[in-house]
């Protein structure tokens, strides 16, 4: 029995390159702070459906790099743990758990959440999410 895995075609990667690609993504996005790989992994016509998004942000890598990079303003220190990675057929889901530092009060907080990522053409195109509101850690 093989278990050479299979190419999505849509997405131009195995399940498993899919998974790597998201993991390295909110490394090197969130934790390492680099706000210019948006260029590389969201699709110009990346759009995010995230129930945590404001209103007002555009589509593309632009929304992405203004929505994350205020929340970075927000929480300099802030710092994404991955718990689970999921992948079925051009979707990746991750469970994940965010935590910083309140600058204004020193407060450690926290906050977890659900992600679905639709990838094509080897770049993030769509992102629904389900994130809690911060929270001091407990």
């Amino acid at each position: 029995m093989s278990t050479t895995e299979l190419t999505h075609p849509a997405t131009g990667m195995t399940h498993s390159e899919m998974k790597e690609f998201v993991r390295n993504h909110f490394e090197e996005f969130v934790n390492r702070q680099n706000l210019a790989i948006a260029d590389v992994n969201f699709a110009p016509e990346f759009v995010d459906y995230g129930s945590d998004v404001p209103p007002g942000l555009p589509p593309g890598p632009e929304g992405a790099k203004q929505y994350v990079g205020g929340a970075m303003k927000k929480f300099p220190d802030i710092h994404v743990t991955i718990e689970d990675l999921i992948a079925e057929g051009d979707r990746v889901v991750v469970r994940n758990t965010w935590r910083a530092t309140d600058p204004a009060s020193g407060v450690k907080m926290q906050f977890a959440g659900i992600v679905i990522w639709r990838i094509a053409h080897r770049q993030l195109v769509e992102r629904w999410a389900y994130l809690e509101k911060p929270h001091p850690q407990g």
